[in-house]
């Protein structure tokens, strides 16, 4: 463990984390080879490089387990749907999450409170007060670790200030329960997408190598974008083409 440790921080480092930022990261565990332990080697290598003054977030989305068939959320005990790593972090000692039954966010450092604190008082999945939308005031980047540049959750805040006409379903009433026990609702517009296929790792084509850095991280392809030009580049794009981040599903053709 302590030698994948070491390069993990080496490596990472070398990728362009900023020292004391704020990072989100999204992740394929298995992209990086075979590693004991991965999840907490994989989280432990990220909080040193980040340093006692970092903030590491993760998404903990619940999307496909939580929605009008099952309209129940609670912050506690409610698993993330999109993988090994945000469900393990998830459950970490130390780890805070925000309030939202479809499209959390957990986290740990410096400004996790700040940033998680108020995503339950949105009536979208990633509006104004979600983490996602917050991510740009703390000149943050994102981490994709051999996944790709698809599943990138913060595109839907700035979709949401376009809104374009894939983006929103039905209004969804949800009933709550937070880390003390308290029961309350929330209506939340739902995002829909139904007939559309995502296609974000089309944002590589707006962004040069200072806004994008690329390199491996042990065995994973790595992405690592600066969250201030993403926003700049994809609102832009998305004002000129509103249908360029997505494609027609052929199997709804």
């Amino acid at each position: 463990m302590q030698t994948a440790l070491k390069r993990l921080v080496t490596e990472l480092t070398a990728l362009g984390i900023r020292k004391n930022g704020v990072l989100l990261v999204h992740s394929s565990l298995r992209s990086l080879g075979k590693i004991d332990n991965v999840a907490e080697t994989l989280i432990r290598a990220l909080i040193a490089v980040l340093g006692e003054d970092g903030t590491l977030l993760l998404p903990a989305l619940s999307f496909a387990t939580v929605g009008e068939w099952q309209p129940h959320f609670n912050q506690l005990s409610t698993p993330s749907c999109i993988g090994a790593l945000p469900e393990y972090f998830r459950q970490r000692d130390g780890t805070i999450r925000s309030i939202h039954p479809t499209h959390s966010v957990c986290g740990i450092g410096k400004y996790a409170q700040e940033i998680l604190h108020s995503h339950q008082h949105d009536q979208t999945p990633c509006g104004l007060n979600s983490p996602f939308h917050r991510l740009r005031r703390y000149n943050a980047q994102v981490l994709f670790i051999g996944c790709g540049l698809k599943p990138n959750t913060s595109m839907h805040a700035i979709e949401e200030l376009s809104e374009p006409p894939y983006l929103y379903g039905e209004i969804v009433e949800y009933e709550i329960t937070d880390v003390k026990g308290h029961v309350f609702t929330m209506a939340v517009r739902s995002h829909h997408f139904k007939g559309w296929v995502q296609r974000y790792d089309r944002l590589g084509q707006l962004l040069d190598n200072h806004t994008c850095h690329i390199g491996k991280v042990l065995d994973a392809q790595c992405h690592l974008i600066e969250v201030d030009a993403m926003w700049q580049v994809a609102h832009e794009k998305l004002k000129r083409d509103p249908l360029f981040f997505v494609d027609k599903d052929s199997q709804d053709a």
